[in-house]
């Protein structure tokens, strides 16, 4: 199922890490400076928290730094970003108290659900939950977004909820895409889902995009669902349906994600999940007798770690010889530098727009003016960008909807520091 995981706190805090690391084979060392940093693609960028002031003196303030040729053009767009991000005290400056407290105490929305479960080409099943009423109570032409929830995560986590209330009351229709197993989907085959399989996303968004024929499509995806996601826009640059997209917490490069997995307090996440998955296979253990091949399924059974079912089960159903192999073609790091639609995401790319948070844990973002139970400080930001691009108002980011697919300039490359 790989690394992409919701709850695991060094994935967000290891942005400028993962950076440094270089596992973005499109990009040259990128680093913390002052100074600006020329990377692969031709653009010069800043990637640092200070501000330069006059005299060449620096500030610690959070301030935002932009620089690109669409800048003034996408700025005004962000009412959120016109300010510093500021962590909601105590629990927003330590990246595990901040994961933990987000994933236990953060309030759940309260959503009713229409459900439709959707069978895949191979006969797997996923489901995908609408907001119950809104066939009635929205017109055709409403912007969908699809979403996309992190590792075992479903329609009932909380981040899914908010995000999902924050676009429905600004008029969009919102389904969530519950993976096979994931929020009590169905599974109906011997394989689950995993990080570079892509193909069930493409038949959902075929699949709504034939509903719903004059709205225009988007996707919003956490953690693996954003590693899916990005791996999705890369493989469909010259025909994605969608408009726009954004990739939160996404690891990009699995390998990496797997190393870190294991070292301190992130083992806490990593043994958490492998429950998770333990408990998905369980419920649907009876697929799995008299499993030959090299499927090992009393390790998937037993798991500890992630890495452990993923070489146990994982690997195994989509054809990898280890789980080592599995992450390393899985990483959607290999993906983002084909990617043509409109992204806001934490990477370069000259469709992308980056964002980077100074503090934080994983899927956390306790920071905001709903901060500490309420609505992640993201959401905002994801709903000012969808619509921006829904209203159509900048060319900084031409739609490659439906087959208008067109070749993005090397100037609109977008870095956001908060």
């Amino acid at each position: 199922m790989a690394m992409a995981l919701s709850g695991s706190a060094h994935l967000t805090t290891g942005f400028h890490h993962h950076l440094r690391r270089v596992e973005f084979p499109f990009i040259s060392h990128l680093t913390t400076a002052k100074a600006p940093r020329r990377i692969g693609l031709s653009f010069t960028v800043y990637v640092s928290s200070t501000k330069t002031m006059p005299g060449g003196q620096h500030s610690s303030d959070s301030s935002l730094e932009i620089i690109g040729g669409a800048r003034d053009s996408l700025l005004p767009v962000f009412e959120s970003l016109q300010h510093p991000y500021h962590p909601f005290p105590l629990i927003g400056w330590n990246r595990h108290v901040e994961t933990i407290f987000a994933a236990f105490f953060r309030s759940l929305p309260d959503v009713r659900f229409r459900r439709e479960c959707l069978r895949m080409k191979d006969n797997g099943t996923v489901a995908l939950d609408w907001v119950s009423g809104d066939d009635c109570q929205l017109p055709a032409e409403s912007p969908v977004l699809i979403l996309l929830p992190g590792l075992t995560g479903g329609s009932g986590d909380t981040y899914v909820r908010h995000m999902l209330v924050r676009a429905r009351n600004k008029g969009w229709r919102v389904v969530v895409f519950n993976s096979r197993g994931c929020g009590d989907s169905p599974v109906t085959t011997r394989q689950f889902y995993s990080a570079s399989f892509t193909e069930d996303l493409r038949e959902v968004v075929k699949h709504v995009g034939t509903r719903y024929r004059k709205a225009n499509l988007y996707a919003a995806g956490w953690s693996l669902g954003a590693n899916i996601l990005v791996r999705y826009l890369g493989q469909e640059f010259h025909t994605c349906a969608l408009s726009g997209a954004v990739s939160l917490c996404n690891p990009f490069n699995l390998v990496i994600a797997d190393e870190d997995f294991r070292k301190g307090f992130n083992i806490v996440y990593d043994k958490a999940l492998a429950r998770s998955l333990r408990k998905i296979f369980e419920k649907h253990s009876l697929l799995f007798e008299d499993m030959g091949s090299e499927y090992n399924i009393q390790l998937a059974a037993n798991a500890k770690s992630v890495k452990e079912f993923d070489e146990g089960l994982t690997r195994v159903s989509f054809g990898f010889m280890s789980a080592d192999d599995y992450y390393c073609n899985s990483s959607s790091s290999d993906s983002i530098k084909h990617v043509q639609t409109p992204l806001l995401c934490i990477q370069e790319n000259p469709n992308c727009l980056l964002i980077v948070t100074p503090k934080g844990g994983h899927l956390g973002w306790v920071a905001g003016a709903e901060a500490p139970l309420g609505a992640p400080w993201t959401d905002p930001v994801v709903m000012e960008f969808l619509e921006h691009l829904e209203r159509g108002r900048t060319d900084a980011f031409p739609s490659c909807n439906k087959s208008n697919v067109v070749q993005h300039s090397s100037e609109e490359l977008q870095i956001l520091e908060v």
